[in-house]
Formats: C-alpha cells, structure tokens, sequence
C-alpha cells in the first residue's frame, strides 16, 4: 500500500506520523525540543532544534513503520504558525533563535501602529488585528535588533519565514549546505498569518511592506496548499519525497476533520485553542474581533477562507501546572485529578500566560488564580485550568456565531487535550452544543497528508 509522510511541527514538539492510503496511522514518532523565556513575555526556540527534531522525527517513522521507503508517495507540512525565523541564503545559519507566535515583545510596536489610527487598513488588507501574534512584528523587532540585519536584508542576503518555510529550505538542500538548490516557499494559508499578505490581492502588500520597513527581497514564494512541489534532498534520511502539501496546523486540522464546506466548524486543543469555521470563497469580515484567514488553495482553484478565534494557552495550562507550578507529574494525570473533586470550589483560573486572545486581544492581560480559600486544593486548580480554557472558547464561539449570523450546531475536536473526557464534557454543557471528536484526533497532521496525497 502506498503511504503519505506528515511532518507536524509544534510549538513544543516536532512529530512525524505516517498514514496509509485509507487514511489510518501506520507510525508516530515524536520529540520533545526546548522552549526559551529570555524575558517575561519572551518565547524563543533554536531553529536548529525545530530542524533536528523534525527530521529525526521523520526518518524514525518511517524505519519505524518497516514500510519500503519507495511506498512513501508524498510528504505534507504543517505547522506552528506566526513563528518568525531569519536566516542567511548563504549558509543557512539563523541571525536569531526563532520568535515563537506567543512572544509579545513587540507589544509597544503593536500599540503604537494602534495609536496611529491604522488597524481599521490592517484589517481591510489583511483580515487580521494589529497584534504581536503575528509575524510582522517579529520581523521587525530581528531587522531593528540584530546589527546589519536591515542592510543585508535589503540586498537580498537573508530569508524570513514561518516555520513551514524553514523546513522546506532545509529538506530541499539548505540542511547539505547546498543553498543555490534550496527553495524558499510557503502556502497562502501560512502567509496569510504575518499580516503582511493582502487577503484581497493574493501577494504580499506593498504598501504595508513599505510602512513596516521589510524588503520584499526577503519574503518566499507562496504557493497553493495542496500542489506538485519540490523534493527533498537526495541526502537526507527522507530521500526524493515531493513536498505536496502545505498548511498552518489550524487549517491543516479544518481539511483533516473535513470541514469542506461553509458553515462547518472545528476546535483544536492543542497548546492554545483555535475554532475556525469554513466561509468558502468569500472571506467574512468579523465584527468581533475574530480573524479572517485563509483557509487553503487547492491547486490552482480559488483560496479559501475560515473565520478564526485564537486562544493562545489552551493545553498549555496542564504544561504549566506540571513544569511551573508542579501539581502534577505528568500531563495525563490532569483528568484524574480534576475530578477527585465535584467542581472548582469556587476557583477560577484565567490562563492568559500569554495575554489574551481573540475576542478580548490584549496583549497585556496576565494569568489569574481567583477564589482561593482555606479549602482549596490543587484538585481545584486543576479542575478550574480545565474550566478556563472552555470558558475561553466559549467567547470565541458566542463571537462566531454573531459573525456567520448562524448558528453552530456541532463543533468537530480535536488536539490532545481533546482526549480528556472531562473538559469535552463541561465544554458541551457550556455551549449546550455536540462535540464531535473523531477517532483519530490527529487531524492536524492528517490534514497535511490529505493536502499532500490529492
């Protein structure tokens, strides 16, 4: 039976999972890699370590699978999104760790492009809000803070990209060192997250390029999401694989739990919470602070677009409670101990660790813990960070139903806390809407292997 490689790099791990032609997981590997918080509100990774993670990853599957490496038709890509890497075309050395989406360094820039009157433009050209979220800001904070960088940038030294591109770049030759065959390429739907590509237009925006100060010389190629693509490097572990389909992890997780057509809505739990419905080929413009984003392009069919709500720590709380707080020994212990206790006992946990997204988008927002009293346990906490992350995509559901002025009669889930039954639950009463999580709640990298193996 032919296969379909999906590589999935997220914010904290790099996985690579093979799917047959039926669609089922033949083999999952996956690596944990290290996050870096230089200064409060700062999130970094070493590039080099999304890289090695990932194709260690890659090659471990597929040895791991005993599959013949000739079954393995297509490779698909998809991915932490926003992240902003800037490396030299000629070595492939990054000028900086990576920015990870929920860095909010560059707030103050975002405030004062607010203050300048010009979020009603940026959302008009982009569908997105001025936010540190996206990768603009983080393009500018590396071209204004590494020395030479806007210079050499302006003469076409350097390369920017989300974190699709990086890995492209790399499996087509920049990994060998062989930069002049290396291909530096994203898809509409990764490049419709920087705020720096025209929704309307289909190209990145002059206007805005020129207004931030970012050489369009440093900017890849868009591409469709699901398209004949380059190959990866004979050399590597992944020999001669054609890169068919690409998608930001939000999207990619849309296609996979075929949500094809308008009006049909997913949720991913992951490390933050993304509800996306379908709008089609028109892209609706949100009255409440939702996104518009593209959703993919199939070929040379037209792009698609979804409505986006963005909770930036979602499963990320039990990450926290594990590593920061040390409540528990390890993530799966989390259900078990939110329900040793009836409800929250009057505690709330409000997990903007990373300020608050979507509807509310403030960037200065800080995680909470309220209701503490003599009685409280870490039971409690535990129940109440479950609590907190439905309650926000409850917000962004109440949003997107006054946007699509349609109901939402079933939200598909998917992400690894959607594997824990009691937060599905409580999310369900809250709603007072089905949850529909699938059997394989991989849909993600499922996703990429669909947009791949079309």
């Amino acid at each position: 039976m032919d296969h379909v490689l999906a590589l999935d790099q997220g914010t904290t791990s790099s996985r690579a999972i093979l799917f047959n032609a039926e669609g089922a997981i033949v083999h999952v590997a996956q690596r944990e890699f290290p996050q870096h918080f230089p200064r409060p509100g700062w999130v970094e990774h070493d590039a080099a370590d999304i890289w090695q993670s990932q194709i260690d990853t890659a090659a471990e599957c597929v040895v791991g699978a005993g599959v013949d490496p000739a079954r393995v038709k297509a490779l698909g890509i998809t991915n932490q999104r926003e992240t902003t890497i800037i490396w030299e075309r000629a070595t492939g050395r990054p000028i900086h760790n990576a920015i990870v989406w929920q860095d909010r360094r560059t707030a103050a820039w975002c405030q004062a492009l607010k203050r300048d009157g010009l979020e009603d433009e940026i959302r008009a050209r982009t569908g997105l809000v001025i936010d540190a979220y996206f990768s603009a800001s983080k393009i500018v904070w590396l071209l204004d803070h590494v020395p030479g960088a806007h210079d050499r940038a302006a003469r076409g030294e350097l390369a920017f990209g989300t974190v699709d591109s990086w890995l492209i770049w790399n499996l087509t030759g920049g990994a060998k060192g062989e930069a002049a065959g290396a291909r530096h390429e994203t898809d509409v739907s990764n490049a419709s997250r920087t705020m720096l590509w025209n929704i309307n237009d289909h190209d990145w925006d002059d206007t805005l390029l020129e207004r931030f100060g970012v050489p369009r010389e440093i900017l890849p190629e868009v591409r469709p999401s699901s398209a004949p693509g380059p190959t990866t490097h004979p050399d590597l572990p992944i020999p001669s694989l054609p890169i068919a389909g690409i998608a930001g992890d939000q999207q990619a997780a849309l296609f996979g739990q075929a949500c094809l057509t308008p009006g049909l809505a997913k949720n991913t739990y992951g490390t933050g919470c993304f509800l996306l419905m379908n709008t089609g080929a028109d892209h609706v413009v949100s009255k409440n602070h939702l996104l518009t984003t593209a959703a993919w392009r199939l070929g040379n069919d037209p792009v698609q677009y979804a409505l986006e709500g963005s909770v930036f720590i979602g499963g990320a709380i039990v990450q926290w409670l594990r590593d920061g707080l040390g409540i528990i020994r390890d993530s799966s212990e989390i259900e078990a101990l939110a329900r040793s206790v009836d409800d929250s006992g009057g505690v709330y946990l409000v997990p903007a660790l990373a300020g608050l997204g979507a509807p509310h988008w403030d960037q200065y927002a800080r995680g909470t813990i309220l209701g503490l009293t003599r009685g409280s346990t870490r039971a409690h906490i535990a129940r109440a960070a479950l609590e907190g992350v439905a309650y926000q995509v409850a917000d962004l559901a109440t949003a997107m139903q006054s946007d699509s002025g349609a109901e939402i009669t079933e939200i598909r889930v998917d992400g690894g806390a959607s594997r824990n039954d009691l937060l599905m639950q409580f999310q369900a009463d809250i709603l007072q809407t089905p949850l529909a999580r699938p059997e394989v709640t991989e849909t993600t990298a499922l996703g990429a292997a669909l947009l791949a193996g079309l």
